[in-house]
């Protein structure tokens, strides 16, 4: 098979290991909570699993993204499946608090291992059929596509399967019974997507092929990973266009952490009752990962359009922003126009993000060598995280109304306005062969660069 012939298998490749790793966490996203509140823990319990999922992620995103780059993407990918999987059974059938948060904290520790190494995989194939100019773009807006389509899928059937195990014969409390109380029917969703996380192993031992790598003792593994997280972080500090990219994703990240920590509530306001807004919300979330996705795969058309990818970034940041600005105004109005207009702006919010997300990583890998590229990723992925977390502590302190969202919109705001006038870059982020040089491996050393 010719090296032009396996891209398209690469391509299909990297979607299926984003379909089989996002199906799982997405099955969880409806039954998670009402799970922990039948298995008898209080609202601060189940905020303490929350806090330990986010915790062991953001403690091990770093760390694990250079493992990556060190020892290869398959095993640390298939590592972060096998974490899953005993999350989601332990999560489904514990029945002890401590057994409900180390749950959660494996949940963590599979999303900071998973945070780089598919798409390092993916982009690393291409540059080694293909040359370092090949463009990405295309694969990167397909696996985020898929991601969304995977969440969105997920959230209906673990909403729904519960609903249907109710349903005539009540085959949910009958296996209830059978298992001694352990599986109720709210564990079913987290004990499919376990089996889906068996098929998610497997494929990544079996379909992601890497060249090998010289063999790596303890004492390498030791000695690189810090060296390759330094690195990683150095590189956000001297390289001004990767320094817009993790800003735009710590803008992301604060207006997604306002997004989901207030729609709830005003689902629920909307429907006067709290069981009836969780299922809105759940309706209403399934929508949102549906335009990521739409907006994902029109990422290639949306920088084509605006002549770029930087100018696609501002696009995409700019109507994200616009979505949360357009939740702010309908935040203290009540009736239908008002509710109409703030699901668009959900949707605006979702759908911006997904556009402006594949063109923001090609920029990050024009200028990231493969070496480093997972531990870039996972910087990416901290600077979400901490940002969403900071973000979401200040919003809960605001008064309920228009200022925390408007909170979220400003941040998102920012994002954008960090690439308006920012055209170093554009003629090579839009060009199918792009030749912009990395700055070197993320343990190099590569010419600072003016900052934003």
């Amino acid at each position: 098979m010719s090296r032009a012939a396996d891209l398209p298998a690469a391509r299909r490749r990297y979607v299926t290991v984003c379909v089989l790793y996002w199906l799982p966490l997405g099955l969880t996203i409806a039954p998670l909570i009402l799970l922990l509140t039948e298995r008898g823990l209080s609202l601060a319990a189940i905020a303490g699993c929350l806090a330990a999922h986010s915790l062991t992620a953001a403690a091990l995103e770093l760390p694990t993204g250079g493992l990556s780059d060190v020892v290869g993407r398959r095993v640390v990918l298939a590592a972060a499946g096998v974490s899953n999987l005993a999350a989601l059974v332990l999560v489904a059938l514990g029945t002890a608090a401590w057994q409900l948060a180390l749950g959660m904290a494996l949940i963590g520790a599979g999303r900071a291992l998973s945070s780089g190494p598919a798409e390092a995989w993916y982009v690393d194939t291409v540059h080694a059929r293909s040359g370092p100019g090949a463009e990405l773009r295309t694969g990167l807006a397909r696996g985020a596509a898929a991601t969304s389509a995977a969440l969105a899928g997920g959230t209906l059937l673990g909403g729904a399967l519960p609903w249907l195990l109710g349903l005539g014969p009540d085959l949910g409390a009958r296996l209830s019974a059978a298992t001694y109380g352990l599986a109720l029917p709210l564990s079913w969703p987290l004990l499919l997507g376990a089996a889906v996380e068996v098929v998610f192993v497997l494929y990544v031992l079996t379909a992601l092929r890497e060249p090998p790598r010289p063999a790596a003792t303890l004492r390498d593994v030791l000695r690189g990973v810090p060296a390759t997280v330094a690195g990683g972080l150095r590189l956000g500090g001297r390289d001004a266009l990767v320094r817009r990219v993790l800003l735009g994703a710590a803008g992301a990240g604060s207006a997604l952490a306002v997004v989901e920590l207030l729609t709830p509530g005003r689902t629920a306001a909307l429907t006067g009752a709290p069981e009836s807004g969780a299922v809105l919300f759940a309706a209403l979330a399934c929508a949102g990962f549906a335009c990521s996705a739409i907006g994902s795969h029109l990422a290639p058309l949306t920088a084509r359009l605006a002549g770029g990818g930087q100018r696609a970034v501002v696009v995409g940041l700019a109507a994200s922003a616009g979505g949360l600005f357009l939740l702010a105004a309908t935040a203290a109005s009540t009736g239908m126009a008002p509710a109409v207009l703030g699901a668009a702006g959900f949707g605006l919010v979702y759908l911006g993000r997904g556009a402006a997300g594949p063109s923001e990583n090609e920029l990050l890998h024009q200028r990231v060598e493969g070496s480093g590229r997972a531990t870039a990723l996972s910087v990416q992925s901290l600077a979400l995280q901490l940002s969403a977390a900071l973000t979401g502590s200040v919003a809960g302190l605001l008064p309920r109304g228009p200022l925390p969202w408007l909170l979220g919109g400003v941040a998102m705001l920012a994002a954008a306005l960090l690439w308006v006038g920012r055209g170093r870059y554009a003629a090579a982020s839009s060009a199918a062969g792009s030749t912009a040089p990395p700055v070197g491996a993320v343990t190099g050393d590569g010419p600072p660069h003016d900052g934003p």
